[in-house]
């Protein structure tokens, strides 16, 4: 089965992203999103550490301990970026002022339902971070993630069986198979792997899906 690569799902993000947008992007796969920006937008990056204008990751060997993202990985910071306490950062995820924000998920659900930061697994360790305060804050919310476990199972549920960090908030999904929107007639493909039917994707995912 052909499947988008990781790269190709952070381009495909980033040209979901408008000029002028103020965006959080989420530890893991989003943070690839940075890369992949159209040139000829502006998009302003921040973080929950207390950085706004964050610019791609820098070349091996100029990496500056003292700039990191919220995932400790290095970062650059742009021309005009700002730097302040998290507590300022975290005021602006929850007063709304992001437009978007782009998060890795376990599990979404037909509905929009998000969990993102348990599997409720004994011994597992829990990382919520800022990812209730930018599921409820942001004005968009996009999940990043692969479609299936690696048992196989499908990441897309009826109802989501870990612990939820946030309901009804999640805007659009994009996976290695597929860029699904969640609309309030159910989930409905607006992209889909060459090569891989509906159908298929359908069975695969085991929940209505729609074109």
């Amino acid at each position: 089965m052909n499947r988008f690569t990781r790269e190709q799902m952070a381009a495909r993000v980033g040209r979901d992203i408008p000029n002028g947008a103020y965006v959080n992007l989420g530890i893991g796969l989003p943070t690839l999103v940075a890369n992949h920006l159209p040139r000829d937008r502006e998009i302003i990056l921040h973080t929950e550490n207390g950085l706004l204008g964050m610019g791609p990751a820098p070349e091996p060997g100029a990496e500056d301990p003292d700039l990191i993202n919220a995932g400790k990985q290095p970062v650059t910071a742009l021309a005009g970026a700002a730097f302040f306490h998290h507590a300022d950062s975290f005021g602006m995820m929850r007063g709304g002022h992001l437009d978007c924000c782009v998060l890795g998920a376990f599990q979404v659900s037909v509905g929009g339902d998000l969990a993102n930061w348990h599997t409720g697994t004994p011994g597992a360790i829990p990382a919520v971070g800022g990812a209730m305060d930018l599921a409820i804050g942001a004005k968009s919310v996009y999940v990043m993630m692969d479609h299936l476990t690696k048992k196989g199972e499908s990441k897309i549920v009826e109802r989501c069986t870990y612990p939820v960090t946030g309901l009804k908030c999640v805007n659009r999904i994009y996976t290695d198979l597929a860029v699904i929107d969640v609309t309030a007639k159910g989930l409905r493909v607006i992209d889909i792997v060459d090569g891989l039917s509906l159908a298929e994707l359908t069975r695969i995912s085991g929940v209505e899906l729609k074109d």
